[in-house]
């Protein structure tokens, strides 16, 4: 079994408006996922510089951030990273282009645990839904091509997707080819009514349980509660 988690971390600023990477990786130890898709991972502006420190997360962490940064100051790419076990390989990993109007992007890796590869995406799609059904596109395409020139692999897509409207728009794109974990409502954090994030499946993977993280330290590191899923191949 394989443990996931999805965060938008909306850039380690909480409730009370301070910003604290400290108590975001609090919140991941407290899940204890064996892969993390992060959104807002990254500053917008400037040099688009992490917010978790690397020290941080070397020293008082058991994950290490997937290479798919592609600025030299940041984690990820658009602000989308992915955190595996130290202990865990990275067969292949790369930056997924999306249309957007404004600067969106998804990222994805083949990782190696246990034993076992799974292939993962990352993603935080756009506030129209218009684009973000481009966007689905543009991820079902990329994993298409992936598939294609390498042996496919089971597969799980994560992230903040926008999406209000429940089996309509990119979640039913996304639902031709995936299972929808049912995680329950992420946003807002302190009152979360939206199911804005969202962890999917291919079918080859079992949904053994999920759920929303949603303790005294989530409530307060961001505007969105972690969510969370474990995973077995299907039998």
């Amino acid at each position: 079994m394989i443990k996931v988690a999805s965060y938008n971390m909306h850039k380690g600023v909480g409730a009370d408006r301070r910003c604290s990477p400290e108590r975001i990786v609090d919140v991941l130890r407290e899940i204890d996922a064996d892969i993390i898709a992060l959104q807002e991972a990254d500053r917008r502006f400037g040099t688009r510089e992490r917010v978790i420190p690397l020290h941080l997360l070397e020293e008082q962490s058991d994950w290490k951030p997937v290479a798919v940064g592609r600025r030299t100051g940041s984690m990820g790419w658009h602000g989308n990273a992915i955190l595996v076990r130290k202990s865990a390989e990275v067969m292949e990993c790369d930056a997924i282009h999306l249309p957007a109007l404004e600067p969106r992007g998804a990222v994805t890796a083949d990782i190696r645990l246990s034993g076992s590869t799974i292939r993962v995406v990352g993603m935080h799609l756009d506030l129209s839904g218009l684009w973000r059904r481009r966007q689905a596109a543009a991820i079902l395409a990329h994993l298409a091509h992936l598939a294609h020139r390498n042996t496919p692999s089971p597969t799980v897509l994560m992230g903040d997707l926008n999406e209000w409207t429940a089996a309509a728009g990119c979640l039913r794109d996304f639902g031709r080819d995936f299972r929808f974990a049912a995680t329950g409502p992420s946003f807002h954090a302190r009152r979360p009514i939206g199911r804005l994030d969202r962890i999917m499946a291919s079918t080859d993977l079992t949904i053994v349980d999920c759920g929303v993280h949603a303790s005294p330290a989530a409530r307060k590191a961001s505007d969105h509660l972690p969510i969370w899923a474990i995973l077995e191949p299907a039998r």
